[in-house]
């Protein structure tokens, strides 16, 4: 029988072999806390790949995680690796999504403030560090549904998006002016 380490150990990182791991983790859901551990073990041969496969486990499954948020925003701050933290930006965005948009009941009894807090501190990490556009986006849009909670996001989220919003890819232009969008209406 094949192990979770198998799986997620692939050459190649093909999308076909990623979404393989993540329906192989989703027919084995006892396997997801290894997962989480192969993920945040900081390993460069294979803990991006891990957190690639719990991205595409996290978008099929998203309440998979939740009884496991409390290690996952231990460790996230940890992850440096920018394909790691891509993948749990993304992650971080479904979790802001459900929890402030379409309200899962279960991710709100479970989405604490210490994980608020972790989360902020890590997006807007991503904001200032040499992140990648897709992870400065998704960071872009926990923040402001964060911000909706806590007064003194949304002006900093501005602040940093209009110092930025000039020299940022197309990109990162296009989500940033939506936000800012969305934080004036909000104000409004």
């Amino acid at each position: 029988m094949s192990t979770l380490f198998d799986q997620i150990n692939y050459e190649k990182a093909y999308r076909e072999n990623r979404l393989n791991a993540a329906l192989w983790v989703l027919e084995r859901p006892e396997t997801l806390k290894e997962l989480l551990q192969y993920g945040f073990a900081n390993d460069p041969d294979i803990s991006h790949k891990a957190n690639w496969a719990l991205e595409f486990v996290c978008r099929e499954k998203l309440d998979l995680l939740y009884p496991y948020l409390d290690y996952f925003f231990e460790q996230l701050p940890e992850v440096t690796h920018h394909g790691s933290v891509r993948s749990l930006s993304h992650i971080c965005e479904l979790l802001v999504i459900a929890n402030y948009k379409t309200k899962d009941p279960l991710l709100v009894e479970t989405f604490s403030e210490s994980h608020k807090k972790t989360l902020t501190e890590c997006s807007f990490d991503w904001m200032i560090s040499p992140q990648k556009v897709a992870c400065q986006a998704r960071a872009m849009t926990c923040l402001y549904y964060l911000g909706t909670e806590k007064d003194w996001i949304h002006p900093e989220l501005k602040s940093i998006l209009e110092a930025n919003l000039h020299q940022g890819s197309a990109g990162y232009q296009s989500r940033g002016k939506k936000i800012l969008e969305k934080i004036q209406k909000a104000r409004s």
